[in-house]
């Protein structure tokens, strides 16, 4: 699967000028808030007729304005599941799951609309009306109906907006087991760096507008010269891990990735679980000998690989430990006394409860 976008459109005042692609997986739309998200994921979904550019999907045109085609929404066959849910108020929970099938004359698997249901949690739901649901439910509804018309891409745009903390939670866990079950293309609207880490593989950072970034999210949400883009953004590292031990009396899991191990609090996840764990550059401190009788539980030896330093003086070193290179951030004056410089052996330490 390979979607292609390259477009310029105006809105009064704002422009998009947009191009990237991407291929299967979660791809997120990532950027500040008018950054343009909304306005490139309509354009994909057919809602949006931009003024020039031309839009591919595995190969079919779904947008080209020199050759004036333009493929109405409906026929693109994309699932959109909005920031309110947008479900009827006067149909049953299963009625609307079973709408897009109204105007659908294929067959469906018999056991299709039981699966997703139990897939979603939302088999209790089915006799219930919106008004009856909580946001999380809605939602969960919401995604179960643009699953239900067995869409080539599923858009989300900000799907968790108007959740709160427990509620995010939740969904997220549902879009995960989603991503991995039925392996469903999704594009992924956020400004939320949580939201971005735990469930992409690709990230389209946009800025005024404009892409400013395409690549993996290891990449993209690591690279300290991407901050002033991201808004609220702040580099760091992403690292792909292990759960190897649970300790229930101090609420601690062990993780292990590509340089050794990790502790962290609050931890759900089963023992050998996958999870992937963000390293603020903001909670990793640096030693140049290992440190004793100190609180901080993870300590990490390393290599200073790279400094970078940008307009105000902050300064971002990169520190490569085993196959994962981390990211500190700190002052000026702070590389200056510790003479920090590629090449020198350092310890980077980070707070087990700062890792997320």
């Amino acid at each position: 699967m390979t979607l292609s976008v390259a477009i310029k459109h105006r809105q009064g005042a704002f422009a998009l000028d947009a191009e990237f692609e991407c291929g299967t997986g979660v791809t997120a739309l990532f950027g500040r808030s008018g950054a343009g998200k909304t306005t490139l994921i309509n354009a994909i979904a057919g809602l949006e007729s931009p003024r020039k550019g031309r839009i591919t999907f595995d190969g079919d045109t779904l947008l080209d304005t020199q050759q004036g085609i333009n493929v109405p929404a409906g026929k693109r066959h994309f699932g959109y599941v909005f920031q309110e849910g947008r479900l009827f108020p006067h149909l049953t929970v299963r009625q609307n799951l079973l709408y897009s099938r109204l105007f659908d004359r294929e067959p469906h698997p018999a056991d299709e609309f039981t699966h997703i249901v139990e897939l979603l949690g939302i088999a209790d739901l089915l006799a219930r009306r919106p008004a009856q649901l909580s946001g999380g439910e809605k939602q969960r509804v919401a995604i179960g109906r643009a699953l239900l018309a067995k869409p080539r891409l599923l858009l989300l745009d900000e799907p968790l907006a108007a959740l709160d903390a427990h509620r995010k939670n939740e969904i997220l866990r549902y879009l995960e087991l989603l991503r991995d079950e039925l392996r469903i293309p999704m594009i992924y609207v956020s400004h939320t760096v949580e939201e971005v880490v735990r469930l992409a593989d690709t990230v389209v950072l946009l800025s005024e507008g404009k892409t400013v970034a395409v690549g993996e999210v290891e990449e993209i949400m690591g690279r300290p010269d991407l901050r002033s883009a991201g808004g609220a953004f702040e580099g760091g590292a992403i690292v792909d891990a292990k759960v190897i031990a649970q300790d229930t009396e101090y609420n601690l899991a062990t993780l292990a990735f590509d340089g050794g191990t990790l502790l962290v609090a609050n931890v759900d996840d089963l023992i050998g679980e996958l999870v992937r764990v963000r390293i603020r550059a903001r909670d990793v401190s640096i030693a140049l000998e290992r440190p004793q009788r100190i609180s901080i539980q993870n300590v990490l030896h390393g290599k200073v690989s790279a400094i970078h330093t940008d307009a105000s003086g902050i300064v971002d070193v990169s520190i490569v430990v085993g196959a994962v290179t981390l990211r500190s951030r700190v002052t000026r004056r702070a590389v200056e006394q510790l003479a920090l410089a590629p090449g020198l052996e350092v310890y980077a330490l980070v707070k087990a409860v700062s890792l997320a």
